[in-house]
């Protein structure tokens, strides 16, 4: 679809634009200053309105922390049957919203609404980041190792949630997990110089590494048992619940990833299940991302693991073993 815009600006300040599918763009203002712009919004994947507006703003500010960026302001983006649900509703996806907003250090200075028969919510951040350390989807190294940072399974749990099946177990861990931000995971990198980085989401785990695999022309080798997942998400799939999104994921991934055969369809599943506010996908050195696995860990962020690692470019994008 990307294909069918204009063609790049020639302007230099230009430093990320939609070329490499990165997670937001990058505009050079001064030498030491460029604005990290990014949007997302979605539809209700929870039934309390405050934490929908946790996750939605969670969601948008993680693309300002994979470009290695600080949120700075937001804009809201409501679409919203006022009659229907009321005011009150409405009122608390902005309160859940704005928390998680001051907690990222960034203020809400505005938005815009229109009266919709399905309630949308999102933001559009705007951040910022020093010009020669922004990270991108694209640099990854033969070497590197992959390490992700939070767990997987949350298009499989909420889908669950919609059938009201999810235990509570489920439900709390879930929430948890996507209205965490990836301030900590960012702020810990800084510390250290990765060669590409970028966030999940609905891609899922498989598509966002085949975006990194193409535009760093390298292949992934993928080990299933080292990918953290929130329990029971295996249990679920096998009683066919699956997001069609996921669905998607995987039958767009089917000539990028090759399969050792004792990985079921399931667990293949699993890995291109498409996600809201996942966690940052890093590719760097495997010496610094022990000491970063350290980092988090201190800092609570306990499933985040080296799951693979970077080799030469190979016939497909990822073998999962």
């Amino acid at each position: 679809m990307l294909r069918h815009l204009p063609p790049r600006t020639t302007d230099p300040n230009l430093l990320v634009g939609h070329e490499t599918s990165d997670d937001a763009g990058v505009y050079k203002l001064t030498e030491d200053i460029a604005i990290v712009q990014t949007v997302d919004y979605f539809t209700p994947i929870v039934d309390d309105p405050y934490m929908f507006g946790q996750i939605a703003a969670a969601n948008a500010l993680s693309d300002v922390y994979a470009m290695g960026g600080k949120p700075k302001t937001v804009l809201n983006i409501v679409g919203f049957p006022i009659k229907k649900l009321g005011s009150a509703v409405l009122a608390e996806i902005l309160k859940g919203s704005s928390d998680k907003v001051a907690e990222a250090g960034a203020i809400v200075v505005g938005g815009h609404s229109i009266d919709d028969q399905e309630p949308k919510f999102g933001l559009s951040v705007t951040g910022i980041v020093h010009p020669k350390t922004v990270w991108r989807n694209v640099g990854a190294k033969p070497g590197d190792v992959l390490v992700l940072t939070k767990p997987l399974g949350v298009g499989i749990i909420t889908t669950a949630i919609k059938r009201e099946i999810a235990s509570e177990s489920q439900i709390h861990e879930v929430i948890k997990v996507m209205s965490t931000l990836n301030n900590i995971a960012s702020e810990c990198l800084h510390s250290f110089t990765p060669h590409a980085v970028t966030d999940i989401t609905g891609f899922g785990l498989l598509g966002h590494l085949s975006e990194v695999a193409k535009g760093s022309n390298v292949s992934f080798s993928l080990e299933f048992v080292k990918v953290p997942f929130i329990d029971g998400t295996e249990t679920l799939v096998k009683k066919g619940v699956l997001p069609g999104g996921s669905k998607s994921n995987h039958k767009w991934l089917s000539e990028s990833v090759s399969y050792e055969d004792h990985i079921t369809l399931e667990q293949q599943y699993m890995l291109c299940d498409a996600i809201t506010s996942g966690g940052l996908l890093v590719s760097m050195p495997e010496e610094a991302a022990h000491e970063y696995l350290t980092l988090v860990h201190d800092k609570g962020l306990h499933t985040a693991s080296i799951i693979g690692e970077v080799t030469p470019k190979q016939h497909h994008d990822i073998y999962v073993k």
